[in-house]
């Protein structure tokens, strides 16, 4: 499925465009933890009813932590279908972290009870899946769909780093979850990566390369 040829309104507003095609259930996808020196990668894929009207929906980073959590809770009561999907550090070592965000993504389409007609997908990379897609460039700013998938994704993820954080508590994940701040790499120069570090990654690469 494709839209009219010259079409500008499909880039303008997608998710809108794709309603008005009677599209009969179209999921929002999105991923949190690209950046960070640790932890997983998390994807989370939404499917909203076409009425939906969700008070504060927008980009995650946008929002406060309590506002996410809020927001995550009414997302899931009323989204017609949702799933989060994580790929972890390892294999995020191994095929690096476009690829492991975009199989992140494709797990949690895939994870949906059921199949969608059309995926919205946030960033400018079509994943790899047999559905109708579009791929949406800053789409969890302009897609409601992809902002509440912003927003699982990120909670998700958050939790997970604050449960490394108990696990390693000297590097305070918790507070930073996994992101390069001076308080994180100090840590790193203190104590060295822990399992839940990306070893390719700068900051955490260096220092191992340092060891040898």
């Amino acid at each position: 499925m494709k839209p009219p040829r010259g079409s500008k309104e499909v880039f303008a507003d997608p998710e809108a465009f794709w309603r008005r095609q009677a599209i009969p259930s179209l999921a929002g996808v999105d991923e949190a933890g690209r950046g960070p020196l640790a932890g997983p990668v998390v994807a989370a894929a939404v499917i909203l009813p076409p009425d939906a009207t969700i008070s504060g929906l927008k980009d995650s980073k946008l929002l406060t932590a309590e506002q996410r959590a809020g927001l995550d809770q009414e997302i899931r009561a009323r989204a017609l279908a949702c799933a989060v999907r994580e790929v972890g550090v390892r294999q995020i070592e191994r095929s690096g972290i476009l690829a492991a965000s975009l199989k992140a993504m494709a797990l949690a389409v895939q994870a949906l009870p059921f199949p969608p007609a059309m995926v919205l997908v946030d960033g400018n990379q079509p994943l790899p899946l047999p559905y109708p897609q579009q791929p949406v460039i800053d789409g969890d700013a302009r897609c409601p769909s992809i902002a509440a998938a912003s927003i699982l994704a990120k909670v998700f993820r958050d939790r997970r780093m604050e449960a490394c954080h108990r696990l390693y508590p000297q590097y305070n994940f918790a507070k930073h979850k996994g992101y390069a701040t001076r308080e994180h790499l100090e840590a790193l120069r203190i104590w060295g990566p822990c399992p839940f570090h990306r070893r390719t990654f700068k900051g955490v690469r260096e220092w191992l390369e340092a060891e040898r």
